[in-house]
């Protein structure tokens, strides 16, 4: 299907969604606003071709009131915020759409550089979808050599604009994570098929995890963080992890308690915040972030 097809989809979930409900006539007013219509409306018939195609794609159903206006809305609306990949692909291609019919303004949005890797996706999915196995060049960046493996690729995941992909290494007999923008070289083994396991969760897989990052075994623990109150504003409108909880909140500071395994990614989280921080619990993970920042002022001091 067309991307401008499914563009059309995308605007018109969109415009019932904020709207909450709206006449196929007020659709049209702003449809004709819009650079995708080329100054000629819905018609009616194409309108409920698009409800039908909406339905099988994203799941979510436009149904209208049968009353009044015959104002149209969004049967299962709250599906939106549930944040699958169906919801987070219709929330990608709405801002896409927001910024193709803002065009006249491109010299004054900037946007932010996405790491190489993308070229990489498709080839991917197809093998997810295939069973096939991947052979792939990779460059860590620990290791300076490029190395090479033949990967069973079990699902991939977005985290911080860099897209990664986990897949079972034979060799190493385990399911780990690889950045996708150090693929060197990628390309599927016609020759060579896996089963993906029916016991393989990706959800499960990264239980409890901050980010990409597993740990070695590492516990689910409860860790607290004391934040200042001005960097508790931003905590709650974009929270640091979806357990985030507040459990205290006083003049100039809020307590959040996390449940979550406290790995190197976290701490990265933690220690972005500066001085608006403080790690309260679990201990180690304290006197962890604590010695990080004791050798970063040793070594400013030291200069």
């Amino acid at each position: 299907m067309a991307i401008n097809q499914i563009n059309k989809y995308v605007w018109l979930l969109e415009t019932i969604h904020q709207a909450g409900r709206i006449t196929l006539k007020d659709i049209n007013r702003r449809w004709l606003a819009t650079e995708m219509s080329e100054g000629v409306e819905i018609p009616r018939r194409t309108f409920h071709k698009w409800r039908i195609a909406i339905e099988d794609m994203f799941g979510l159903v436009i149904e209208n009131e049968n009353c009044g206006e015959y104002r149209y809305y969004i049967l299962n609306d709250e599906e939106i915020c549930n944040g699958d990949v169906r919801t987070w692909l219709l929330s990608t291609i709405a801002t896409s759409n927001t910024l193709l019919n803002s065009h006249t303004l491109k010299h004054r949005i900037i946007l932010e550089d996405v790491p190489s890797g993308m070229q990489w996706l498709s080839v991917i999915l197809e093998a997810m979808r295939e069973g096939r196995v991947l052979h792939i060049g990779y460059k860590s960046y620990w290791r300076g050599e490029e190395r090479h493996y033949d990967l069973e690729p079990f699902c991939v995941k977005l985290f911080k604009q860099r897209w990664y992909l986990i897949a079972r290494n034979p060799e190493k007999d385990s399911v780990l994570v690889y950045s996708l923008d150090r693929i060197v070289e990628l390309k599927p083994l016609a020759d060579q098929t896996f089963v993906y396991p029916a016991d393989f969760s990706p959800e499960e897989y990264f239980e409890g995890c901050y980010g990409v990052i597993i740990g070695d075994g590492n516990p689910v623990e409860q860790v607290k963080l004391r934040v200042t109150a001005w960097e508790s504003n931003y905590l709650r409108s974009l929270p640091l992890h979806e357990s985030q909880c507040e459990t205290e909140r006083g003049d100039d500071f809020c307590i959040f308690t996390y449940s979550l395994r406290p790995t190197y990614d976290f701490a990265q989280a933690v220690l972005s915040m500066g001085s608006d921080v403080e790690v309260l619990e679990p201990l180690w993970f304290r006197n962890q972030v604590a010695q990080t920042i004791a050798n970063a002022n040793h070594r400013y001091c030291n200069k």
